[in-house]
């Protein structure tokens, strides 16, 4: 069995335990760690887990509401962290001995009965990665923070039974925002964010009759609304709207079996 529990998206921090059910046991990952400490410890709890049961961490990114307390929880709890060289280098090269793992765009990974396939995005950060996540039967996308949806990131996701998808804005609540015009393109261009219907495009490309679960994710508090994220991606698909789940900014979501 392969289920995900997001623990908050958005600006303020991320974080998705993704946990497998197999002959080894069960396996959790953290993909993300982007808050601090206390913030994440009440968010492992509300998912009625702890920090000693997470089994290793893979970081996206070295944005602030991906990286946050990634470093410091690895040492604490001695568990393996992923992430690319690029990432590594931008957060200053922490030297964390046998613990720290490099991730590779198309290069698998395996974290006892958990596998995993990195894949590169475009997002204005040093060599970011987003990931599928298996247990040899279901498959699970995640993807949050890219500016748009290359053919490479579409192939990864082909055939995924879920999909945490970044919903970050919707393009007319950002145009008319009060943000500078510098951020508002930074946003909305080839290296930004994702907006509701850049999203749904994926969703439509990607959909198949075995895809049972869409989360949107990452949705801008100033620029978007639940609703607009789960119109966008419900018409894309042909389903109701209410059947798009929306992870909350501090409370994510529920467990969602793959």
């Amino acid at each position: 069995m392969l289920r995900f529990r997001n623990l908050g998206s958005g600006s303020s921090g991320n974080a998705t335990v993704v946990e497998a059910h197999g002959p080894l046991g069960i396996t959790r990952l953290m993909v993300d760690c982007g808050f601090k400490p206390r913030q994440l410890s009440d968010g492992l709890a509300q998912a009625g887990l702890t920090a000693n049961q997470i089994d290793g961490v893979f970081v996206t990114h070295e944005h602030g509401d991906h990286i946050g307390c990634a470093v410091s929880f690895v040492r604490q709890q001695r568990r393996p962290l992923w992430m690319s060289q690029g990432t590594h280098k931008a957060i200053g090269s922490p030297d964390l001995g046998d613990m720290l793992r490099f991730a590779r765009d198309g290069v698998a990974l395996q974290l006892g009965d958990l596998h995993l396939m990195p894949f590169t995005v475009p997002h204005d950060a040093n060599e970011p990665l987003q990931l599928i996540c298996s247990d040899g039967l279901s498959r699970l996308g995640l993807v949050t923070d890219l500016g748009h949806a290359t053919a490479h990131v579409l192939q990864h996701l082909h055939g995924c039974h879920a999909l945490m998808l970044e919903c970050n804005h919707d393009a007319t609540l950002l145009s008319g925002c009060s943000y500078p015009e510098f951020l508002k393109q930074r946003i909305a261009g080839r290296l930004g964010h994702l907006s509701n219907q850049q999203a749904a495009g994926i969703a439509r490309a990607v959909n198949h009759l075995g895809l049972r679960h869409v989360i949107a994710a990452h949705l801008s508090e100033r620029n978007n609304r639940p609703a607009l994220a789960q119109a966008a991606l419900g018409d894309a698909l042909g389903w109701l709207h209410t059947a798009i789940g929306v992870a909350d900014p501090l409370r994510g979501t529920d467990w969602v079996e793959v």
